[in-house]
């Protein structure tokens, strides 16, 4: 999936309303961080030297099974938040700068004038 297109003029929330397309696709965003493994997964690689992750880098961090770590890993990637990229043997993960902007422009209210 592409990074979302929750607004196509960037307007955030208080400029317009959404409209249902555009609502679904900010609801599974913020349902994919819902779950605190996803919220830590993404932590984790945005925290982590050069701004990515190898998946064993993430994987150590939980008392989960390394099958329920790459569903999350999916899901991240699914919404657009995580890009991956394989290196030999190791899948390296890295954050959607646009992905986060858009959310942070969509939930930001201007301080009143």
């Amino acid at each position: 999936m592409e990074p979302l297109e929750l607004l196509e003029c960037g307007s955030p929330l208080t400029r317009e309303p959404l409209n249902a397309d555009q609502a679904a696709a900010v609801a599974r965003v913020f349902k994919a961080l819902g779950d605190p493994v996803r919220l830590r997964i993404l932590s984790i690689v945005a925290s982590h030297a050069g701004g990515e992750a190898c998946v064993c880098d993430i994987t150590g961090a939980f008392d989960v099974s390394q099958p329920t770590i790459s569903h999350h890993l999916k899901v991240l990637k699914e919404v657009g938040l995580l890009v991956s990229e394989r290196r030999a043997s190791w899948v390296y993960y890295r954050l959607v700068p646009e992905t986060l902007a858009e959310l942070s422009g969509l939930i930001t209210v201007p301080a009143p004038a």
